[in-house]
């Protein structure tokens, strides 16, 4: 079993940046590859960004652009997202998933854990 607690949404304006944390406990962090996806009301579950095991390789959604950047710190068992230029659009809960890479990073059927999810809420 592998608990996950987000930490870090709020309410940011147009523009401005937020920093999202994902903090696992349970069993070995380096063993699974890391996700966030997002869902805004009345809207499904998007694919925002993963990052693999040792944190080498990255994927994003395609409307991050260059936006946000994902990290993990495997010491500290904690993943983190950089969230930069946040627009309205963005308005989402956002959660964290943990999973062994059996199936594909960019769904949700590939992972194994969610955390509850943390409010991003951009204003215009």
């Amino acid at each position: 079993q592998v608990q996950l607690v987000e930490s870090g949404g709020g309410l940011v304006q147009a523009g401005g940046s937020l920093r999202l944390s994902c903090a696992a406990s349970g069993r070995t962090f380096s063993n699974y590859v890391l996700g966030w996806f997002r869902q805004a009301p009345g809207k499904e579950r998007e694919f925002v960004a993963a990052i693999s095991r040792s944190g080498g390789t990255t994927y994003y959604g395609e409307f991050v652009k260059g936006r946000f950047t994902i990290s993990r710190d495997n010491a500290k068992n904690t993943m983190y997202m950089q969230m930069n230029n946040l627009k309205p659009e963005d308005t989402a809960v956002y959660c964290c998933a943990v999973g062994l890479g059996s199936g594909s990073a960019y769904y949700p059927s590939g992972y194994d854990y969610w955390g509850q999810g943390t409010q991003v809420t951009v204003s215009s």
